[in-house]
């Protein structure tokens, strides 16, 4: 999977969606600040198959030399799509025409002729499949039904499936940023930064380390912020933390570790669905988080795994209906973390080899992190 934060990429579920033009109201509020580069993606199954549009006399497929042909937009009075979305104010737009079967080597060929610092706007379903964006967003025509096949293999990774009428979307533009470079838009979940340890083996204070030039919570908080609707803290020093602005959650009862944390927790939580991380994780893999909260529709928890029994409970999603088995191990005195998976429905991912977690557990592993990131230890 080609990993893209900078690029916000924009499905359809079926035909005048309304794809282009919610491509191009992402355009003009973003585009008067910031360069944008605007991309379609046309794949084609066969250069033999037929139009893959459903139509004929369009040109797609016949002028196609090779496996893939990308074209700069120059016009903006047309009214093609790509025009379209040069009037609207993207700097440059591009045109990837391509065979389905070389959809990456396409796509790689045109990060490398745009460069990967630009910040993009994609239309495409075809794409999702070998790209992780930093958005998607699938666009569907409330008063149409049925799917594009294009469509239904793709439209559980979105990050929200936005409805068109004809005049207007039923998402509030506002609420997608720009954090940096990387998109990001509050997703309807909590995250709960667990802070209550005793650091035992870092011999002090893992959270309140300094990570370029802030402490390492703060650090974390900030990665975890532009994503979701709430965050909160699990520690009993409320005073400690005060420095964030968030709520501090202190345990229900002490002396039970990190499942008593993450019960108190989940019980004052705004949501259902909760992002769990531990505050020595100093580097959030966003996209991956995403991702679990995408899939933990149906499931009482989702937790990653690098191998058969090796699990990641503090940098998991717990829903709240994991409740009831987290309650039912704690009062039994069993406060092992993996115990209430053992009666919850969970989701197990894999962690990719580039995605494994990086705990700050020893001074060691802490001064190494920070001579990486050329910052200074304490």
């Amino acid at each position: 999977m080609i990993r893209i934060p900078r690029m916000i990429m924009v499905g359809a579920s079926n035909r005048n969606a309304g794809k282009t033009e919610f491509a191009c109201s992402l355009i003009r509020k973003f585009g008067t600040e910031h360069n944008i580069t605007g991309i379609k993606v046309t794949t084609i199954n066969e250069l033999d198959s037929g139009c893959p549009r459903g139509g004929e006399g369009c040109g797609v497929c016949v002028r196609l030399e090779g496996n893939f042909c990308i074209t700069e937009e120059t016009n903006n009075i047309f009214n093609k799509d790509t025009c379209r979305m040069l009037a609207a104010g993207a700097k440059k737009v591009f045109w990837l025409r391509v065979l389905k079967s070389h959809l990456k080597e396409g796509i790689i060929a045109l990060l490398e002729m745009i460069g990967n610092d630009q910040i993009m706007i994609c239309e495409s379903n075809s794409l999702r499949k070998i790209v992780e964006p930093g958005l998607f967003f699938m666009v569907r025509n409330g008063k149409a039904t049925g799917c594009k096949s294009s469509a239904k293999e793709i439209i559980g990774n979105a990050d929200d499936i936005v409805l068109f009428d004809g005049n207007q979307f039923d998402i509030d533009i506002n609420s997608i940023k720009l954090v940096g470079v990387k998109w990001a838009m509050k997703m309807y979940a909590t995250a709960i930064i667990m802070a209550g340890g005793k650091s035992r083996r870092m011999g002090r204070d893992k959270s309140i380390l300094p990570v370029n030039g802030e402490p390492m919570i703060k650090y974390i908080y900030k990665q975890l912020h532009p994503h979701f609707s709430q965050v909160l803290v699990s520690s009993d020093d409320a005073l400690k933390y005060s420095f964030l602005g968030v709520k501090v959650v202190p345990d229900e009862d002490t002396d039970k570790g990190p499942l008593m944390g993450i019960a108190s927790a989940l019980r004052v939580s705004a949501n259902q669905v909760n992002f769990v991380i531990a505050c020595d994780i100093p580097e959030v893999d966003i996209s991956f988080v995403r991702r679990m909260v995408r899939e933990s529709k149906g499931f009482d928890a989702v937790v990653p795994k690098t191998g058969p029994s090796q699990y990641k409970p503090l940098f998991s999603v717990y829903n709240k209906s994991a409740l009831a088995a987290i309650n039912k191990a704690i009062a039994s005195g069993n406060y092992r973390i993996l115990e209430p998976l053992k009666y919850c429905k969970v989701n197990y991912i894999d962690l990719a080899y580039d995605q494994q977690l990086r705990n700050l557990n020893t001074v060691k592993d802490y001064q190494e992190f920070v001579m990486e990131k050329n910052d200074v230890a304490i």
